[in-house]
């Protein structure tokens, strides 16, 4: 299934409780986030199949898919768009079968090696990454850079994403390594306005 991964918002329900997740995300696609995806490490599945639903209820009408992360029941129980899974998550082959053919399915790529033994033809989308070390995520792999990037997507057949530690400032060399768009948390669920954070990486 197609998608605009232009810019891809990662939720961070720490860094939204002030604002709180729903504001949060609902403001960040006001200003221009084109992929939503539900990720939460410590909350339990119950409270993520509320969350989801929550969620595809406020981006209903709004042609913004919901991608959970990692948690393959809740993306079922939720009815969620998608699943994006890392290298040590869910098989993608399992996801494939439990989603049907037209749910989106991610992975998170860090090397060729990876990339080579991705099931590539089960996939709509890579993440590649990270870009460069981050605070949100502890346990990230090695960071690639620009360059590490560009390496990727030349040898990927699949639409790419770029993650870690981005901000609005890296766009263009986001865009020049030619991947089709960026994933950030931090960069708009923690600023005080996520509306206008978003609205910084849409503009020329």
């Amino acid at each position: 299934m197609p998608c605009d991964l232009s810019l891809y918002l990662v939720t961070d329900a720490a860094l939204c409780a002030e604002a709180g997740l729903e504001a949060t995300v609902e403001a960040a696609v006001k200003g221009g986030v084109t992929v939503v995806q539900l990720r939460d490490k410590h909350a339990s599945d119950e409270a993520m199949i509320e969350q989801a639903k929550r969620l595809k209820r406020l981006l209903a009408g709004t042609h913004v898919p919901l991608i959970i992360n990692d948690r393959l029941a809740v993306a079922v129980a939720s009815g969620a768009d998608g699943l994006h899974v890392g290298q040590s998550d869910t098989a993608v082959l399992e996801a494939r079968e439990a989603l049907g053919p037209q749910a989106i399915l991610g992975l998170s790529i860090n090397t060729l090696a990876q990339l080579r033994d991705a099931p590539i033809a089960l996939l709509d989308y890579v993440g590649l990454g990270p870009i460069f070390a981050t605070a949100s995520k502890q346990d990230h792999a090695r960071p690639i850079g620009f360059e590490g990037l560009a390496e990727l997507v030349r040898a990927c057949p699949l639409p790419s994403v770029a993650i870690g530690g981005l901000k609005a400032q890296h766009a263009a060399q986001v865009s020049a390594a030619g991947a089709q768009g960026m994933a950030v948390i931090s960069a708009i669920c923690g600023q005080p306005d996520p509306y206008r954070a978003a609205l910084a990486f849409r503009a020329p």
